[in-house]
């Protein structure tokens, strides 16, 4: 009886973990396909950002080099200029800064972000300056050598996120002579401290040029960094100084190396590689005229109407070679195919390695820029390891971050860790029901913005109007609309209701959702449209809001409006946008501002709310 129980106990157990394990992974399908999807959002209108950011801001950077408070951000841009003309209150306690730096300063300002206070915008545009001018001395590609060093540490993407910065310092030490760093790429966007890790990567890179290196990532990009939230976040932070710090960073993440070699056999790029990647030619190329070359490549890879400073063949290859060291992907199988879940870059598989190792007597390839629950992975016969340290990207308890330590032997230690603020007072069943919720909500969201093209393709397999469909047949309706590769089959419990015979109530998938804010008489369609779009919208309020004042003109929203239905070929009249601009403008002060905006087209989840 006892053996049978422990048996019994032990099946029990298995099959709980299993359950568990399925649910965990199959929220950070949810997740990571989102994340691509949203990429892929973001290539769609991304030329329609570019032209609006070149109407709205280069015409002021044409202007004898881009005048700014009575700043003159160019080459010869002095700190004295700053100490001048940015006074430093009494009042302020925080780091004050002097040139050069010394670790007394950088250790000022890790205590300082620990305690969620700001650098003031005087030594951030200093600093700034100061880094510009030290990166734009280094090459496209560093080279380093474990001989002067016992370990070199690696890291990879940190995307805001502070607190893991700070745990690798705890653990690993600070960066010094003794200490080197490599950081591979994408430090901002997403996380809310991306500013604050910016600062101190700047700082010990000055005060330890040759110890510290930073590689550009494809979030160091001005585009990006209007979606993502770092532009939110500095104008939000330097209300009064922000877009001539925006303007510094521009510059700054244009001069930032493209990759790093260790010991002449490991490379170490952001993205990946390609059939076509040639080291010899980046290492040549001017970098810091490639950044809007790469985006504008990624578009042309669509068919889209491109723009572009230059048409010349050599602008189109420094174009790809960047598109691909910032963006691709390793998969398992061999060859070079277009990155179709990101929208940019490539796949590059195990003969496309060996091919550039046989070229360059390499030994290994460390990469990041992608999402790994264990916070590393290895592939292509331990040949490619991705490093990711963002840790919780997704949902708190999601994931682990890592780092590589790399010997004088180039033998990879992978070091793993998890900031806890919540998860060690939940078990892990807590932990994964609440990432399946954030999930299935991040989810139900986009099901939400997609209903008219979804509910046409439902009607497709119910031709008698029952509001009923097979389980298969709703599967294939879900994924031709919404193409997120997911397992619909075993997701359709979590989104949609079951008839007694075993069919889908396909409409039930929309039951417990709504628009914010209402808005009678205006076009569904138009609505949902909205509603998809809105971080895209959310974009172009910031361009055209030249004084950041957070709001803009009903006539501006309009015709901005009407342009970007244009370029993605939205059917509109203009009495429906005069409705929608009416019913959006709630305090009817002429003006639309951006929580005005943001309020009327987010989704509610109406349980949620009951709940509440």
């Amino acid at each position: 009886t006892a053996i049978r129980a422990a048996i019994l106990i032990q099946n029990w157990y298995r099959f709980t973990k299993a359950r568990l394990e399925t649910r965990r992974r199959y929220s950070l399908s949810i997740f990571q396909s989102i994340e691509y999807a949203e990429e892929q959002d973001q290539l769609q209108v991304c030329n329609f950002h570019f032209f609006l950011y070149k109407q709205f801001c280069y015409p002021q950077r044409t202007e004898v080099a881009h005048k700014q408070k009575g700043y003159v951000v160019d080459e010869g841009l002095s700190l004295t200029e700053f100490e001048n003309k940015i006074d430093v209150p009494d009042s302020y306690y925080g780091p004050r800064l002097s040139f050069p730096l010394t670790v007394e300063d950088a250790n000022a300002l890790l205590h300082a972000f620990r305690n969620e206070q700001l650098l003031h915008a005087r030594y951030v545009l200093q600093l700034l300056c100061e880094t510009r001018r030290v990166l734009k001395e280094m090459p496209n590609i560093t080279h380093l050598s474990t001989s002067y060093s016992k370990e070199i540490t690696v890291c990879g993407d940190l995307h805001g996120n502070l607190d893991d910065l700070l745990l690798i310092f705890y653990k690993n030490g600070l960066p010094s002579e003794q200490n080197p760093y490599v950081f591979n790429g994408d430090f901002v966007d997403r996380g809310k401290n991306s500013m604050e890790i910016l600062i101190i990567l700047f700082a010990f890179l000055l005060i330890y040029p040759n110890d510290l290196h930073l590689n550009r990532g494809n979030h160091e990009d001005y585009i990006m960094n209007l979606r993502y939230g770092f532009t939110k976040e500095v104008s939000k932070k330097y209300k009064d100084h922000g877009k001539l710090i925006l303007c510094l960073l521009r510059d700054v993440f244009s001069w930032l190396p493209l990759a790093t070699i260790i010991d002449s056999k490991v490379l170490i790029l952001h993205g990946g590689i390609s059939d076509t990647t040639d080291l010899d030619f980046l290492n040549a190329l001017e970098r810091n005229k490639c950044g809007a070359f790469a985006m504008a490549s990624i578009l042309d890879s669509h068919n889209l109407s491109v723009i572009t400073y230059h048409q010349s063949s050599l602008a189109c290859v420094c174009c790809l070679q960047i598109l691909d060291i910032l963006w691709s992907d390793p998969r398992s199988q061999n060859g070079c195919t277009p990155n179709k879940s990101r929208g940019g870059g490539c796949y590059f598989g195990p003969d496309v390695t060996a091919k550039l190792f046989e070229r360059y007597n390499l030994k290994m390839l460390i990469r990041s820029h992608e999402f790994k629950p264990e916070g590393y992975e290895i592939s292509h016969d331990g040949k490619v390891i991705t490093i990711f340290s963002a840790s919780n990207y997704y949902e708190e308890g999601s994931n682990r971050g890592a780092y590589i330590k790399l010997n004088p032997e180039l033998i990879p230690r992978f070091v793993q860790y998890q900031v806890s603020k919540y998860t060690r007072r939940q078990n892990l069943q807590e932990r994964v029901g609440t990432m399946e919720s954030s999930a299935l909500k991040s989810l139900r969201e986009k099901i939400y913005a997609y209903r008219s093209e979804l509910t046409s393709a439902f009607a497709q397999y119910d031709l008698n109007s029952t509001g009923r469909i097979s389980v298969s047949d709703w599967a294939v309706a879900m994924e031709s609309v919404l193409q997120l590769d997911l397992p619909w089959r075993m997701l359709r419990a979590q989104l949609v209701q079951m008839t007694p015979n075993g069919e889908v109530d396909y409409m039930s998938c929309f039951y417990d959702l709504k628009i914010g804010q209402p808005t009678k008489q205006v076009q569904p369609a138009l609505v949902e449209t909205l509603c998809r779009y809105r971080r895209d919208l959310e974009i172009i309020f910031n361009i055209i809001d030249k004084d950041h004042s957070g709001l803009i003109s009903l006539e501006e929203f309009g015709q901005t409006w009407k342009l970007f239905a244009s370029h993605l070929g939205i059917d509109m009249y203009d009495e429906s946008l005069d409705k929608l601009v009416l019913s959006i403008d709630y305090n009817k002060d002429g003006h639309i501002d951006f929580n005005e905006f943001l309020e009327a087209f987010h989704v509610v989840h109406r349980l949620e709310k009951k709940a509440n």
